[in-house]
């Protein structure tokens, strides 16, 4: 049986489909235990230096299977699904490498706090996006009312979470939900060009600038002054800085 979630390289890039598209890429059970499994694979691919994370077919991930929902899940399986989730969040967290969100059609609950999970989030203009858990009776469970909150603010994300409301591409980017909307035929090739651009910089610095940004949101100001002081020596100190001084110097002399 085919797997739910696939991983293949283009390049210097990683590409993570989910792959249930007679399903809108609904999450089953399976299909978080296969994400699970690429991310980590992605993780440790040497050649590659961005992931790409998308939905095979006319959607990104529709969350909850609700035909699976309806026909009644054990407390058991919930726990299970609860667990893959969240651990899906802490595997995309600690990847160490910059994660971008291709985006067509439906990304809706657990659809969502994947896209919200990801360092850049790239839109088809027929993408649309929301939290319909409370129609349903359900609550965001993936760190989803945490990452859309920073994302497009306390305010914003109350309405969005609370009413239930789907929002087309045009608005997530309004209200800074996503970073780009392009024509759906374009989608891929625009993530593909800032993971070109992603590559020409130092691994390193990417990792380490990533868990900056990360760490600074809770961090004091003291705090994250120290954080990037021993960032800034690691690098320094691993040597790679001279190499990319190097290339950037050659292309200043070109220009």
């Amino acid at each position: 049986m085919e797997k739910t979630v696939l991983y293949k390289r283009q390049q210097n890039v990683g590409i993570i489909t989910l792959n249930r598209p007679h399903r809108l890429n609904a999450i089953s059970e399976t299909l978080l235990k296969d994400l699970i499994e690429q991310l980590k694979i992605a993780g440790d691919d040497e050649k590659a230096v961005s992931i790409i994370l998308t939905g095979a077919g006319k959607s990104f991930c529709a969350g909850e299977d609700l035909k699976e929902t309806s026909a009644g899940k054990t407390m058991g399986q919930w726990l299970r699904e609860i667990d893959g989730l969240q651990e899906t969040q802490r595997t995309i967290m600690k990847l160490g490498k910059p994660i971008i969100a291709a985006v067509n059609g439906y990304a809706v609950g657990g659809g969502l706090e994947f896209a919200l999970s990801c360092d850049i989030r790239i839109a088809a203009n027929n993408a649309k996006f929301g939290f319909p858990e409370t129609s349903v009776g359900l609550t965001v469970t993936n760190s989803g009312t945490k990452l859309i909150a920073q994302i497009v603010g306390l305010g914003k994300a109350k309405e969005l979470v609370l009413a239930g409301d789907i929002i087309g591409a045009k608005e997530a980017l309004r209200i800074g939900l996503v970073n780009k909307v392009v024509p759906i035929k374009d989608l891929m090739g625009e993530t593909l060009r800032i993971c070109k651009k992603l590559a020409e910089k130092s691994p390193l610095s990417l990792r380490l600038t990533r868990i900056a940004i990360d760490q600074g949101l809770h961090s004091s100001f003291e705090q994250i002054l120290e954080i990037e002081a021993n960032h800034m020596l690691l690098c320094v100190a691993s040597g790679s800085q001279k190499e990319f001084v190097e290339k950037k110097l050659r292309k200043m002399k070109k220009n």
